[in-house]
């Protein structure tokens, strides 16, 4: 049964041009998790708003500044040369597989309910990928982040972090590949004041391959965590610490990973030698496992059990043996 399901996606995947799951019913295709089901309501970008297509740095910074609902399509190379910073209410969503970011990625401050979709997000230096600071129902859907992991921990920063408070946030079918730090849920132990309560956010459906650490990393918050294959990261996946509550279920590990989740508070050597040699001490978080998860050969410590047993919303989950073709067919660009 398995085979012939294999199969059977691989050739409509082929003669579609684009992943065949949303008819077949594995997983979800639409807005899913923290971004849809939350107090503040469902996530819709720019629905309802005018559409903008933008070839060029100047027009699509023009296009992001306000707070008018707008869904911009996104064409072609886009060097930045600073961070633009995306207005409320938008939908910004690359052509095809056109359109890719390089220079400065992407800053979220201060806003709400915005769609970031089908964008590649490259080698971006002195700052994230994209930042999501003090910001509220995020869904980051699609995308293709990468860099170069041989220039070591602290060449280039994160790919996508969430930080400062913000919440109700997706981060669904992306493609995180060779870079070393990938994602950070709170992004300091000191800002328990401000995050805690806060940084609700679902990880789904992601490919990441050839990656160091941060599969996510939380502090103070809720991650739920499913249905996501790993590839080759090679020192520490998912990794609970500073009273962080994390949800683990239905993911894939694969290749060379040392621990595919922790909740011991010390943040390793490999993910911060800047700080300390011997790493950084923190509290330990918390962790729970619902839907079995396969962890290959990787490593598991979980000091201790919380109290994040079940998701708080309904989700589709990918059967286990067929995480690994669903993501892979369905991740990255390309595919909407």
């Amino acid at each position: 049964m398995r085979l012939n399901l294999v199969l059977l996606l691989s050739t409509v995947s082929s003669l579609t041009g684009a992943s065949p799951l949303g008819f077949l019913g594995l997983a979800s295709w639409d807005v899913e998790g923290f971004a849809k089901d939350n107090p503040i309501g469902t996530t819709t970008g720019g629905a309802g708003g005018e559409r903008v297509t933008v070839e060029t740095v100047e027009d699509f910074r023009s296009a992001v500044a306000d707070n008018v609902p707008r869904t911009i399509l996104v064409k072609g190379n886009l060097n930045f040369t600073s961070r633009p910073k995306i207005g409320s209410n938008k939908s910004v969503i690359g052509v095809g597989r056109t359109a890719h970011i390089t220079g400065s990625g992407l800053d979220l401050y201060n806003v709400d309910n915005i769609i970031i979709r089908n964008l590649k997000v490259s080698f971006i230096l002195g700052n994230d990928c994209i930042t999501i600071r003090n910001s509220t129902r995020v869904w980051i859907d699609h995308n293709e982040f990468a860099s170069d992991i041989s220039k070591g921990p602290d060449e280039f920063d994160g790919q996508v972090d969430i930080i400062r408070g913000s919440d109700w946030v997706t981060v669904s079918w992306n493609y995180f590949h060779d870079h070393w730090k990938s994602s950070l849920i709170g992004n300091d132990p000191a800002f328990r004041d401000i995050d805690f309560g806060h940084l609700h956010v679902t990880y789904h459906h992601n490919h990441w391959r050839n990656e160091g650490t941060r599969g996510p990393a939380g502090r103070f918050g809720h991650q739920h965590v499913y249905n996501n294959l790993y590839e080759d990261f090679l020192y520490q996946a998912i990794h609970s610490r500073s009273d962080n509550q994390v949800l683990v279920e239905g993911n894939v590990f694969r290749g060379n990973t040392r621990e595919a989740l922790s909740t011991y508070g010390l943040v390793i050597p490999d993910d911060s030698p800047n700080t300390c040699v011997c790493g950084d001490e923190e509290l330990d978080g918390y962790a729970n496992l619902g839907a079995r998860n396969d962890w290959g050969g990787a490593g598991v410590n979980i000091t201790q059990v919380g109290d994040f047993v079940k998701a708080p919303y309904k989700f589709k989950l990918t059967p286990l043996l067929l995480v690994p073709t669903v993501v892979k067919l369905g991740a990255g660009i390309g595919k909407i």
